[in-house]
């Protein structure tokens, strides 16, 4: 039987799929892409019979692949925190859906699995930005201060990697950094031992280093919108720099433009990490837009609709 592992190849994704293998070891073939590529059910042509497992991508932007592979025949396990709209019900779709804005799907699988390596529901957790949640997980372990800023350093940098217009602008393919991690049951041992770890730490370090002067382009109370220059670094930078941003002023929302050309921009929204609300309203009111309460994105703005974005951004977050 045909096997595929359909994964968002951010922190969260990356880390939902990595338990789930851990506990569950299956040989399936990889479809992932950047953080914004998530439309990833579209790459699998037919699959009668075949068994699919999808991890943190919304099923409301994959709805129609979603009803064709199961009208095909296809099996469809599917892991995710994101609005999904209504669920198809179907006796071949099973479905572990919670869009609580304060957990992801790394939080999900790990519930899911009873917790049997709840270090990496850690790591993607924090990824995500849910540090409060990540530090609740973390609580039974009893894991000490450097090893717990160690698990949201990884987070932090699977994260980053996910982001760009296309995989050239990361330093890893998630399709490889995802095989780069899979041979480690425990974090802290990749952490020790993998090249791939140094690698991100060095580049996060040198990317979030040129935001340190780049002021907002709209502040109102503690509400901020930020952007960011047509340039691979910013691309990179760009959702956590948005994470940085926002743990900074907790009671405020924000937004960061980044440039993908000089006709268009990406959009990354977080909703006050005091209530988390409404980041996916806004985003949805754009035509590439989506996401959760607490974070959403839009995949192309035009450059002409950064003022009504503004406008928007305001008007919800007032």
């Amino acid at each position: 039987m045909q096997s595929y592992d359909v994964f968002n190849g951010d922190a969260d994704g990356i880390c939902a799929l990595h338990q789930l293998r851990l506990a569950i070891p299956a040989e399936a073939r990889l479809i992932t892409g950047t953080k914004r590529d998530i439309k990833l059910l579209s790459r699998i042509d037919s699959c009668k019979g075949c068994l699919i497992t999808v991890f943190d991508i919304s099923l409301d932007k994959n709805r129609q692949d979603v009803l064709r592979l199961l009208a095909q025949g296809a099996r469809i396990e599917y892991f995710d925190h994101h609005f999904a709209g209504d669920i198809p019900e179907d006796n071949n779709l099973i479905t572990h859906i919670d869009p609580a804005p304060d957990r992801g799907t790394s939080a999900i699988v790990d519930a899911h699995i009873n917790g049997r390596f709840r270090e990496w529901a850690i790591v993607g957790t924090f990824g995500d930005n849910f540090d409060e949640t990540a530090r609740k997980l973390a609580e039974p372990l009893g894991l000490s201060d450097d090893a717990l800023s160690l698990l949201r350093e990884l987070g932090i940098l699977l994260n980053y990697n996910g982001y760009g217009a296309t995989v050239d602008d990361l330093f890893f393919r998630p399709d490889e950094l995802y095989k780069s991690i899979k041979p480690f049951q425990n974090p802290l041992e990749f952490i020790n031992q993998s090249q791939t770890f140094k690698v991100l730490q060095q580049g996060y370090s040198s990317d979030m280093a040129k935001t340190r002067d780049i002021k907002p382009v709209f502040s109102k109370g503690e509400n901020r919108v930020f952007i960011l220059p047509a340039e691979s670094w910013a691309r990179r930078v760009s959702g956590v720099f948005a994470n940085s941003i926002a743990r900074e002023q907790p009671s405020g929302a924000h937004a960061v433009l980044t440039g993908l050309d000089k006709k268009s921009y990406v959009a990354s929204v977080r909703a006050p990490l005091e209530d988390r609300r409404d980041a996916h309203t806004l985003c949805m009111k754009f035509p590439t837009g989506g996401g959760r309460a607490a974070a959403a994105g839009i995949n192309r703005l035009p450059a002409e609709e950064v003022d009504r974005f503004i406008r928007e951004f305001a008007e919800i977050y007032t």
